[in-house]
């Protein structure tokens, strides 16, 4: 595991690749599209010119979610992280409604018959592009497990749905040079289906994450099995969790003996407080409280 500013900065060169591999690809592949005269192609371009905005926006949200704490924010900035997330996933709706609109009007309208049968470049463009969003995918994946990084995991995500949305436009345009024109808008109205799709996603994490929703369940556990493993633990009465931006927060109450000094209870706490924090890298701050075993206790 690397620290957060090796991670920042892994994010960081990352992007910048993958900026500068989506600029040359969309350039390709709307060069391809238009002198191959393929709309799936075109859109296609599309997708992977939008797929360079949401790698900027992610790296503006890390770059400010990575800020120190000030006195304004003393918690700190990751939910800036989320806001970019919703502005990334508001914009790749709109582009795919855009596309999906095109594509669904061609078909209604019959505009298809009249188009020029795809051209053979059109094919290779969907089949390199195909070949190099799988490359990018894999690479920003094995980045993001590494940094533990939720943004540059969701930017990898990116990658691999305009692979698939390549794999969409190559079977429209194989359809269309086969004699079925059709195939080539519809495959544009597929495209628009993984941009959508993506676009969700990345909006229900975001939100997930600015609402205090708390870790998943087996985390839960596994927090709550580490805190009984400490000395002088009797129980845990209360765990809460919130995971705020791309960190987690912890509240937890424990019971201990209570004919135990003051100094005891205060090591089991910071027992608990250091096990956790060491356990769980993505744990930013642990909150312990200890009561007396055996005593009641309000939810």
């Amino acid at each position: 595991m690397t620290g957060p500013g090796d991670g920042v900065a892994t994010t960081m060169r990352v992007s910048r690749n993958s900026i500068i591999v989506n600029l040359l690809l969309s350039t390709f592949k709307l060069s391809a599209g238009v002198l191959a005269h393929s709309s799936a192609m075109i859109s296609d371009s599309a997708h992977s010119l939008s797929d360079v905005l949401s790698t900027v926006i992610v790296m503006i949200g890390v770059k400010l979610a990575n800020q120190k704490s000030d006195r304004d924010h003393p918690y700190g900035h990751e939910r800036l992280e989320c806001v970019a997330g919703i502005l990334l996933s508001a914009g790749l709706f709109a582009v795919g409604i855009g596309i999906g609109m095109s594509g669904v009007r061609d078909v209604i309208r019959g505009n298809y018959t009249s188009l020029v049968q795809p051209g053979l470049a059109a094919l290779i463009a969907a089949a390199a592009s195909i070949a190099v969003k799988e490359g990018m995918y894999r690479y920003a994946r094995s980045a993001a497990e590494r940094t533990d990084s939720s943004a540059l995991m969701a930017d990898a995500w990116h990658h691999r749905s305009d692979a698939l949305s390549s794999i969409g436009s190559f079977g429209g345009i194989l359809g269309a040079r086969m004699g079925f024109p059709v195939l080539d808008p519809l495959a544009g109205v597929v495209i628009c289906a993984f941009i959508l799709k993506a676009s969700f996603d990345i909006f229900m994490d975001s939100v997930g994450k600015m609402t205090d929703k708390a870790c998943d369940d087996p985390t839960q556990r596994e927090i709550r099995a580490l805190i009984l493993e400490q000395k002088d633990v009797i129980g845990v009465d209360q765990l809460k969790t919130r995971v705020f931006g791309d960190k987690i927060y912890v509240d937890v109450e424990i019971s201990a003996d209570g004919n135990s000094t003051l100094h005891t209870a205060h090591a089991a706490a910071q027992r608990v407080h250091d096990a956790i924090e060491s356990r769980f890298p993505k744990v930013k701050h642990c909150m312990v409280h200890v009561n007396p075993s055996g005593r009641d206790h309000m939810e």
